[in-house]
């Protein structure tokens, strides 16, 4: 009986469609199966030890046999019967085997499998009436079996028909409750795959728009004043235009390199040869030689063997600071100050320009974007940042971060 209740309990709200009936595990189903049959057969031989061979007999044998034949060809339907179709059957084989027992009430043992048939099969209030018919049926048999007199006749199959019936129905809500409970953890984990899903392509997106603006909006910047400038000295002096278009190839060739390094999510080209120290000067001489503005580069501590993290997010927050120097600030002198203290290293970008509110995250024009760039890419590393500026005051942008051991 235990087998067959641990079945029913996981196949949760059977009856719905016919092939419900055949989930389940094949060992599970031989089990309640064979158990029918078993009793089936054991009360036949039951009958024929116990009786002698007459006509009511004969006719106990014969409708045994019909309930026999009738219960495998619901099994051939199992599977591929409507659900209607099932209920029908069911219901020829009760009528039946509730003749059978009116004939040999030793048949009666058979109620138990097709207890747990009627509520795999049919929906609670339908199973509880069959369940009702078979406990009667039972006790009818039971009674012509044994004394009158004996009460368990009568409790024992109701007893029996209860307890099997609200054990199932209980195990059926509980299994219903899990199926509900699982259907919300499957739509929450595909809400939560969909939430990580866009939080990837925002965080990707950023990623992308702090390297833009950092590396190909500060050349296309720069290479567009180089251009503008060979263009208007092309007839005054050809050759300073040409050593300019020169130098806005060089730009352009660097930032392609600079855009397919970030692309494929790998550190900036101009570190792959060259040290931070040296990026930096070349970071400083380019905006002096194409601006005008007068740029300088000091260094101070223990600089080498910082993680290629930290000196790839020292140099992106430069090209940021500088970029936004280039164009915002108006200044004529800048100085880039580059310090090892530590277990920290600092980055200080100080201008001569027109300053700024810092309490304003973007100008009135809705640009702005390099310092809510650098201010992501230092969290990022847990570092720190300040700026300080006021209109007319000049601008310092000051990073701190830190440099783990071992790295």
């Amino acid at each position: 009986m235990t087998p067959i209740l641990v079945q029913v309990g996981t196949m949760g709200t059977v009856g719905r469609k016919a092939s419900d009936g055949g989930v389940g595990s094949p060992l599970l189903n031989a089990v309640m199966h064979i158990g029918f049959f078993t009793l089936l057969i054991a009360s036949a031989i039951r009958l024929l030890i116990r009786h002698e061979l007459d006509d009511r007999t004969m006719a106990a044998l014969e409708l045994a046999l019909v309930v026999g034949l009738l219960y495998a060809v619901g099994l051939l339907l199992w599977r591929r019967a409507h659900r209607a179709v099932l209920y029908g059957w069911l219901a020829g084989v009760l009528v039946c085997w509730i003749a059978l027992v009116w004939i040999a009430p030793s048949f009666s043992f058979a109620a138990i499998p097709l207890l747990f048939l009627a509520l795999r099969l049919l929906p609670a209030p339908a199973a509880m009436v069959v369940a009702a018919v078979l406990a009667v049926a039972t006790t009818a048999g039971w009674v012509a079996l044994t004394d009158v007199d004996d009460p368990t006749v009568f409790v024992v199959p109701v007893t029996l028909a209860a307890m099997v019936v609200g054990t199932v129905t209980v195990i059926k809500r509980e299994s219903e409750q899990r199926r509900r409970i699982i259907a919300d953890l499957l739509r929450t984990r595909d809400a939560l795959a969909e939430s990580h899903r866009r939080t990837g392509v925002l965080e990707e997106r950023e990623r992308l728009a702090r390297e833009i603006h950092d590396t190909v909006a500060q050349g296309l910047s720069s290479t567009g004043m180089l251009l503008r400038a060979a263009d208007l000295s092309w007839e005054s002096d050809p050759d300073r235009s040409r050593a300019l278009v020169r130098q806005a190839t060089e730009g352009v060739d660097h930032n392609l390199a600079e855009a397919r390094a970030f692309v494929q999510g790998e550190g900036p080209a101009s570190l792959e040869h060259a040290t931070l120290r040296e990026a930096l000067s070349d970071l400083c001489r380019s905006l002096s030689e194409e601006t005008g503005i007068e740029a300088g580069l000091t260094c101070d501590g223990d600089l080498d063997g910082l993680p290629d993290t930290v000196n790839a997010a020292l140099l992106r927050i430069a090209q940021g600071v500088l970029a936004n120097v280039r164009e915002h600030s108006g200044a004529s002198r800048v100085a880039v100050s580059l310090a090892g203290i530590g277990d920290r290293v600092t980055l200080d970008v100080r201008d001569d320009g027109v300053g700024f509110d810092p309490s304003r995250s973007r100008s009135a024009s809705g640009r702005g974007y390099g310092l809510p760039a650098v201010r992501a890419r230092v969290e990022e590393l847990g570092g720190s940042l300040s700026v300080e500026s006021a209109p007319g005051a000049g601008t310092g942008v000051s990073v701190s971060l830190p440099v783990e051991e071992g790295e």
